[in-house]
C-alpha cells in the first residue's frame, strides 16, 4: 500500500512511498483510509521526525472485517491512532473507532478525532458546565472551534480569546461564543473553567483570572515561550486547580466519545468545521496553509479507492 512517511531530502520532509499493508494485532481492525485531516502537533512532529516515520491522527474509512457486537465489514467508520494515518489501510484497535451515521461524510467525520476529543475532554476536567463561565484561548482554531461550540451546547457562558487581527475568528459568535475578545488585558472578569492553549504571557496573565474555585487547564503552548508568574498573586485568596491535559495519555479508549461527536455533527448540534478538502497528493499545499496559519477549522486530505 502508499503512505506519506518522513523523509527529509523530499520536499516538505514527506514522501509518498509504498510501504508493508498493517496487520492488525489481537484486539484490532483494519480500515480502508478513505480521509484524513491535518492537525498543528503533526506538522511540529514532522519537522524534527526520523526518516521513515509515519505521521497522522484522524482517520475515516470503510471498516474491512466484522466487529464483533458491533459494526460490519464495509461500514463506514471515524478512528484515532497515535501515527500511521496518511495512508490507504490502518490497524486500529477495535476501541478507537466509531461507526458514522447517515450524512456524515468521511473528510467532515475524520475532522473530528484529535481537536473534537480533546475539546470534550478538557471540558470535562472543569465543573459542570451549565451557567459557567469558560474562557477558550485559541479559540479560532480546531480546538478552539470545537470547544466554543460544545460549552455552548452545555450551556456556559463563552468567552472566545484570538489572536489579534486574526482572519480566523471570523464567524465565532455564529458557533457560540458570547464575546470575542483580542487582548487578555481586556478581560475584567474571572472564569470558572479556562481552556488554555497559548502558553507564555497569556498564560502567566490567565492564572490571576480564574475564580477562586475553578479550573485552568493547560493544553498546548503554540506561543512556544515560557511562562513566569508570581505565586502569590493566586494563592492568598483562592483554591485554583491548574490541570495539564494530552490526549493520548491514560486508557480511556475513544470510541464512545467519538460515536457522541459523529451523533451531534449528523444532528446538526455541532459543525465539523471542514474549511477544505483537498485529495492526498496535494498534501505539500495543504502543510504550507496550516504552516501559514490560513486555515480557519480543520483540512481533511481524501484518498483515492
Amino acid at each position: 500500500m502508499r503512505a506519506l512517511i518522513a523523509d527529509s531530502s523530499a520536499p516538505g520532509r514527506l514522501a509518498l512511498r509504498e510501504v508493508p499493508d498493517p496487520v492488525p494485532a489481537p484486539g484490532e481492525v483494519l480500515v480502508a483510509v478513505r480521509a484524513f485531516s491535518l492537525n498543528r502537533g503533526e506538522l511540529r512532529m514532522l519537522g524534527s521526525a526520523a526518516d521513515g516515520w509515519r505521521p497522522g491522527w484522524d482517520f475515516a474509512g470503510v471498516l474491512q472485517s466484522d466487529v464483533e457486537y458491533g459494526p460490519r465489514a464495509g461500514a463506514r467508520v471515524v478512528g484515532i491512532r497515535q501515527s500511521g494515518t496518511w495512508a490507504e489501510r490502518v490497524a486500529v484497535p477495535v476501541t478507537w473507532i466509531a461507526e458514522l451515521p447517515d450524512g456524515v461524510s468521511f473528510a467532515q467525520a475524520a475532522a473530528l478525532p484529535t481537536a473534537g476529543l480533546t475539546a470534550l475532554r478538557i471540558l470535562r476536567l472543569g465543573p459542570a458546565i451549565l451557567g459557567r463561565r469558560v474562557l477558550v484561548t485559541g479559540a479560532s482554531g480546531g480546538v478552539g472551534r470545537f470547544a466554543i461550540q460544545l460549552a455552548h451546547l452545555g450551556g456556559a457562558d463563552v468567552t472566545a480569546l484570538v489572536s489579534s487581527g486574526s482572519a480566523r475568528a471570523t464567524g465565532l459568535r455564529e458557533l457560540g461564543a458570547d464575546e470575542v475578545v483580542s487582548d487578555v488585558t481586556r478581560l475584567r472578569s474571572r472564569f470558572d473553567l479556562v481552556l488554555e492553549s497559548v502558553g507564555g504571557d497569556t498564560l502567566g496573565r490567565l492564572v490571576t483570572m480564574v475564580d477562586p474555585q475553578g479550573t485552568l487547564v493547560m493544553f498546548g503552548n503554540s506561543s512556544n515561550q515560557l511562562t513566569t508568574f508570581n505565586v502569590r498573586d493566586i494563592y492568598l485568596d483562592a483554591a485554583i486547580r491548574l490541570q495539564v491535559f494530552e490526549l493520548f495519555f491514560g486508557g480511556d479508549p475513544f470510541g464512545r466519545d467519538l460515536a457522541y461527536l459523529v451523533r451531534l455533527v449528523a444532528a446538526r448540534k455541532i459543525d465539523p468545521q471542514l474549511a477544505g478538502e483537498l485529495p492526498w497528493d496535494q498534501m505539500p499545499a495543504a502543510l504550507a496553509r496550516l504552516r501559514n496559519r490560513d486555515v480557519a477549522g480543520k483540512l481533511a486530505l481524501t484518498v483515492g479507492d
